[in-house]
């Protein structure tokens, strides 16, 4: 019997919250391009959640990697957590994963590998829900343990969703609560309470199948997975992509159940501050938001989040019927609207 090890003990950070600074990360990626790829549909230059590749006249290759620290205690539902995260960005583009491969550094001084074990074998189960083959990887022995996947997926061109084609009038969906870094704070910090753990576990490792079947929708004109720069982030790298505004229903949010608890015992993740020093002179609060639980919420650290989509209004209805059919009905309510360019990037309403 493998003895329990409660891997959040082993890192200094945990999921999408390791990420680097966004301003930060600017500095690191910002190179001028001099090689031109015509088939490179998207890459570096858009933030976007993927590269896209052109194979020919109708289809096009996604390629992604993502890994992180532990974000629970558990090998088992850090792996699947980790890979669920790592596939999402191929469903955010408007594909379809086609294989995985794992990318695994462990402590083997510190933590056994039969743990490792374990956190393959939630990997792997997740790539089974997806369809795909864990089909190899790479390993390294680290300080800190590290789990994720690189994932190949292929999407048809007129399905590709990209992050910066919001349009004028569209209308906002986002497909998960927020508040996981807040919650997995807890958990590194020995807070969260038993009852709240299913919950959080089952939402880090559900998968955004839907984004494939939303990338069928000419009418879904940008999409993107909410991760580690928080909803703030990714709306503002969203709206910003696409020249425009938007104005954000504070109210419509949906929160994680629970999370009002860990806000009130300062359960917040260091990311949070990170990721409002990058985007805070991009919003705007009006009059009745509570500025100080926003504060908390809409730059907190997400991993393995929900879809964000831009919507055309006329066609809302139809996105609706099928985030039902995919049981996200708790999530048909717009949470926005873009508007022209104005002063400001976001307008918390």
């Amino acid at each position: 019997m493998i003895q329990e090890y409660k891997l959040t003990e082993y890192s200094k950070g945990g999921g999408c919250g390791c990420k680097i600074a966004p301003s930060v990360l600017q500095q690191i990626v910002h190179t001028p391009n001099t090689t031109n790829f015509p088939q490179l549909l998207v890459g570096n230059d858009s933030n976007d959640d993927a590269a896209v590749y052109q194979v020919n006249n109708e289809m096009a290759v996604i390629s992604t990697t993502d890994f992180f620290l532990p974000i629970v205690n558990d090998p088992y539902d850090f792996g699947r957590i980790a890979a669920a995260n790592a596939i999402s960005d191929v469903y955010a583009m408007g594909g379809t994963p086609l294989m995985a491969i794992a990318v695994l550094g462990w402590p083997l001084e510190k933590l056994p590998a039969e743990v490792a074990q374990r956190v393959l074998e939630g990997g792997r189960s997740i790539c089974a829900e997806a369809g795909i083959p864990l089909a190899g990887g790479h390993t390294i022995d680290s300080s800190d343990p590290i789990f994720g996947l690189a994932v190949t997926g292929t999407v048809s061109l007129p399905q590709l969703k990209q992050n910066n084609k919001a349009q004028d009038g569209d209308i906002l969906f986002l497909t998960k609560p927020i508040g996981v870094g807040i919650m997995a704070t807890a958990v590194k910090r020995k807070l969260l309470k038993d009852e709240h753990y299913p919950a959080l576990v089952k939402q880090l490792s559900t998968l955004n199948k839907t984004g494939a079947d939303l990338g069928k929708l000419e009418s879904v004109h940008a999409m993107t997975d909410v991760t580690g720069f928080g909803l703030l982030g990714h709306l503002v790298e969203m709206t910003e992509g696409s020249g425009l505004s938007v104005e954000l229903e504070y109210n419509s949010l949906r929160k994680i159940e629970g999370v009002d608890e860990y806000i009130k015992l300062k359960s917040i993740p260091d990311a949070t501050s990170r990721n409002w020093n990058s985007y805070s002179t991009k919003v705007q609060f009006e009059k009745g938001v509570d500025v100080m639980e926003a504060f908390n919420l809409l730059p907190d650290p997400q991993t393995n989040g929900g879809l964000l989509i831009a919507v055309k209004e006329d066609a809302a209805d139809q996105v609706r019927s099928l985030l039902v059919s995919a049981g996200l009905s708790d999530f048909t309510q717009s949470i926005g609207r873009f508007t022209t360019k104005k002063e400001k990037v976001v307008y918390v309403k």
